[in-house]
């Protein structure tokens, strides 16, 4: 199969206002959308819309067909909400001109926990009928489970692996590694969206995700201006999807999901703790833009955004 697992290491590294890093670890799921069916049926302990220890739902991601909010233009009205995942991709790419007729998609997330879902961020890799790699969608989610996609191109690609950015000395050496054939995709756009109390909306991500190979190796920075405030990385191995690593790995890493949003919110308070200020996420409603399944703190605001709307913010 090509659906697979990945054990990784987790950096966040803030720079400014405020020093402050911490690494954990943590294992992802690489679900090839064509084998979601041959998972369900070979692993015990995963399921495909249905309940399970591990439950992975069409309707957890990329929702496009839902209205969204502060489109940059004028809204189109809804189109039919495409059944499969996969087809929501595919029609999703096609509207911004990447055609992925007889293609794959292999989508780097968690599914449900025990029933429970977050995601701080997912990556659609997308490969055309050839194999190539085309396009990669990075699908962020933030606690308040607003939910926004930042598309990268085919013009985001370079055919063969960047060299990687330097790297804390506790990374793995294998971090940077890439594959023959691979592809990175790179892209600076603002970010307009309300992901963290300790970064204002207008920062921008900068977004370096490499096709996963034997290796996984992700990495996303916060700008403001020229000044990197923050670095995330996300590195680790391929893993085999057996029944058995999937038992494992839930000894090893129990309630994931959980643990996640538990470690978000307890480094949210060392951040309180060293007064880095923060941000309320009413307070520039209008320039969260572009996003799925708005916060009732800003439902409210859908009018024209207070700055000229970047031709990036089309998801």
């Amino acid at each position: 199969m090509n659906s697979c697992l990945y054990e990784c290491s987790v950096l966040h590294a803030r720079f400014s206002p405020r020093q402050h890093r911490f690494l954990y670890r943590i294992f992802l799921f690489a679900i090839d959308l064509d084998e979601l069916e041959t998972l369900h049926r070979r692993l015990r302990l995963f399921s495909f819309n249905r309940a399970n220890l591990y439950s992975f739902r069409d309707a957890d991601f990329l929702p496009t067909g839902e209205p969204v909010h502060n489109a940059p233009a004028p809204a189109a009205p809804t189109p039919p909400r495409p059944s499969s995942l996969k087809a929501r991709v595919v029609a999703h790419l096609a509207t911004r001109g990447t055609d992925l007729t007889g293609g794959r998609v292999v989508l780097v997330t968690l599914p449900r926990v025990f029933g429970y879902l977050f995601n701080p961020v997912s990556f659609y890799f997308c490969y055309d009928r050839a194999g190539t790699p085309v396009a990669a969608l990075a699908e962020v989610t933030n606690t308040f489970k607003e939910m926004k996609p930042y598309l990268l191109g085919p013009a985001t690609r370079t055919p063969a692996p960047l060299s990687p950015a330097p790297s804390p000395s506790d990374l793995p050496p294998s971090a940077g590694e890439g594959r023959p054939g691979g592809a990175t995709f790179a892209l600076r756009t603002p970010k307009h969206f309300y992901v963290s109390p300790f970064s204002d909306v207008d920062v921008a991500f900068d977004f370096t995700l490499r096709t996963p190979a034997e290796n996984l190796s992700i990495q996303i920075d916060d700008y403001v201006g020229a000044e990197r405030t923050l670095t995330s990385t996300l590195t680790g191995p391929r893993r085999a999807l057996t029944g058995a690593r999937l038992a494992w790995f839930t000894l090893k890493y129990p309630l994931l999901t959980l643990r996640i949003i538990g470690l978000i919110h307890g480094h949210a308070f060392v951040l309180w703790l060293k007064r880095v200020p923060w941000f309320a996420k009413s307070a520039r409603a209008a320039d969260q833009r572009a996003l799925y399944r708005p916060h009732s703190s800003i439902a409210r605001s859908a009018v024209p955004a207070l700055s000229p709307p970047h031709p990036s913010d089309a998801v």
